[in-house]
């Protein structure tokens, strides 16, 4: 089994330790990994600000990048969920849409992956501390993926796993939402720390490191008690990689 790594802008530029997590546990798993270099940003900002057509040329770059790979995976639900849904809303070329359905097949988020293609559902290791899970909403809306993280977790075995109430609720990130509604955003992470604190969890887990950079900064500003950590972080904790 072999994988394409697609390491999305925000965990390149500012959550590189998670995608290295990634890595490490895919390695520990012994998954082969190519890391495709030419490899930019999916398009998944400028799509959601209305920049349909001006991210084609980014997309059909990417198919062509990607085409060829058993598998690609990403530390991130949103960006596996911009290649593999949004990407059908486009115009793209039609000699790359058999490329595009074959890509959209195979592409997969980290815990999807793991538990769904590779079926590892067993990774073991420590941590014994109380954590909670944040559904984000690509991953959860758009690609399905629910228990796959859960079952993870669940496989620590010291680990005290609570859900907190609604866990599935937006924590109001949305990438510029945050910033074009910001009032409406701030009250939704407040809501959404307020199930986590409740929870008495010491982490909040969660596939989206957007979402947790959101939810982390409103526990820090507000000195409440848990920290936010992406499941690739989890696992690689768990196992001291």
């Amino acid at each position: 089994m072999r994988v394409a790594l697609f390491i999305p802008c925000l965990s390149e530029h500012m959550f590189a330790d998670s995608a290295m997590s990634m890595v490490k546990i895919l390695d520990h798993l012994g998954i082969a990994i190519d890391y495709v270099e030419d490899q930019t940003c999916c398009g998944q900002p400028a799509f959601n600000s209305g920049y349909r057509k001006e991210i084609i040329p980014i997309a059909e770059r990417f198919i062509k990048l990607f085409a060829d790979h058993q598998y690609i995976v990403a530390p991130s639900g949103s960006c596996t969920a911009m290649v593999r849904v949004f990407y059908k809303e486009l115009d793209i070329a039609a000699e790359l849409k058999p490329a595009l359905e074959s890509l959209s097949r195979k592409i997969f988020e980290f815990s999807e992956f793991l538990v769904d293609v590779a079926g590892k559902t067993d990774i073991g290791g420590s941590f014994p501390h109380r954590v909670t899970y944040h559904d984000s909403c690509h991953l959860l809306r758009e690609l399905g993926v629910k228990e796959q993280p859960r079952r993870l977790i669940r496989s620590i075995p010291d680990i005290d796993f609570v859900e907190m109430e609604k866990p599935d609720t937006c924590c109001g990130f949305g990438g510029t939402f945050s910033y074009k509604m910001a009032e409406v955003s701030l009250a939704m992470v407040a809501r959404k720390c307020g199930y986590i604190e409740a929870s008495g969890a010491e982490y909040v887990v969660g596939a989206d490191s957007s979402c947790l950079m959101n939810i982390e900064g409103y526990l820090r500003k507000n000195n409440m008690r848990a920290r936010a950590l992406h499941i690739a972080d989890l696992l690689a904790k768990s196992l001291n990689l």
